[in-house]
């Protein structure tokens, strides 16, 4: 199984498992939904979500995704999975809350630890 990451609200990806499948807003405006590989998620979060609560980190097995899946460069020179359409729910197998420290940084989740 080859998984991919993607951070979002809790309560987006619940409303998804009810719909049958999620949209991020960025597949609105930039044409795809974002991830990560376990490698890059906590670069990610520190990143993007800093000091964010209420976030829940989803585990998807790349190949059950249903859109084509591209990887490509970001501006940091590293390649990123990119998920050209909505995401499939049932190509998500795992859902773990995803919350920063009181410092206002993420740390690597055990569960992340243990897919590298």
């Amino acid at each position: 199984m080859n998984t991919i990451l993607h951070i979002t609200q809790r309560q987006q990806w619940e409303d998804a498992k009810f719909i049958g499948s999620y949209r991020a807003d960025s597949l609105d405006t930039e044409g795809f939904i974002h991830c990560s590989k376990s490698t890059q998620i906590v670069k990610v979060a520190n990143r993007f979500f800093f000091n964010q609560k209420d976030l829940v980190l989803l585990f998807i097995d790349s190949e059950k995704v249903q859109a084509e899946i591209r990887y490509e460069e970001a501006e940091i020179g590293e390649l990123f999975p990119h998920i050209y359409g909505e995401l499939n729910v049932d190509a998500v197998y795992e859902v773990i809350n995803f919350e920063s420290g009181k410092d206002g940084f993420f740390e690597l989740p055990q569960e992340v630890v243990n897919l590298e």
